[in-house]
């Protein structure tokens, strides 16, 4: 096979929206929304929108490091005890570490072999439920996780068109604007909302 006909593959992440979410009366957290566009074989869907706050992406380096215990999986940002979620360029520094943390996760064979990172990236699942899943005690496996998650949370332009094919527009346009997408069929411009499970954590 000639170079030319070798499709270059790519993964993009983006870590953006932080938004405040309610643990209960007293407390609060931000969390992140990872958006996934990809053409890679390595994962299930090509893309995903999920919400996750920081405390989840400490358990997930947690569990790449030992499993991957050859290998110095790359930082977080550090927790710092002067965190206020209420100063934008504290939460800015934050979501930015995570992106490039996730970048660098990405780039490596071994990290993207690791079926919790999938999870990570494309479910809503709790870490409990991803450890759960991936030790095979769920009637789910990896893919169904995956694959389920991305049928309840269709917001992408591409499987939207698909779904109102022979619908009319006028049924259209009021889904689209409450999902966050206009018209465009850019792909960047996902919809993503915190789902039940993720406060479970």
């Amino acid at each position: 096979m000639t170079p030319k006909h070798e499709k270059q593959e790519f993964v993009t992440v983006l870590v953006r929206d932080p938004r405040t979410q309610k643990e209960d009366s007293w407390h609060s957290y931000i969390d992140y929304e990872i958006f996934i566009h990809t053409n890679s074989m390595c994962f299930t869907r090509k893309t995903s929108c999920v919400r996750r706050r920081f405390r989840e992406f400490v358990w997930l380096r947690q569990r790449l490091q030992s499993n991957a215990v050859l290998i110095q999986v790359p930082e977080l940002p550090s927790k710092s005890p002067f965190f206020n979620m209420n100063n934008p360029h504290h939460v800015d520094h934050r979501r930015q570490g995570l992106q490039e943390f996730l970048e660098k996760i990405l780039q490596n064979a071994l990290l993207l072999s690791d079926s919790r990172l999938h999870l990570f990236l494309q479910t809503q699942l709790s870490p409990e439920d991803m450890e759960a899943c991936v030790s095979g005690q769920t009637k789910y496996s990896v893919a169904d996780a995956i694959h389920k998650f991305a049928s309840l949370n269709r917001r992408f332009p591409i499987e939207d068109e698909e779904r109102k094919k022979g619908k009319n527009d006028a049924d259209s346009d009021s889904e689209s604007s409450s999902s966050g997408l206009g018209p465009s069929d850019d792909s960047i411009s996902c919809g993503c909302k915190a789902s039940p499970a993720s406060e479970e954590s």
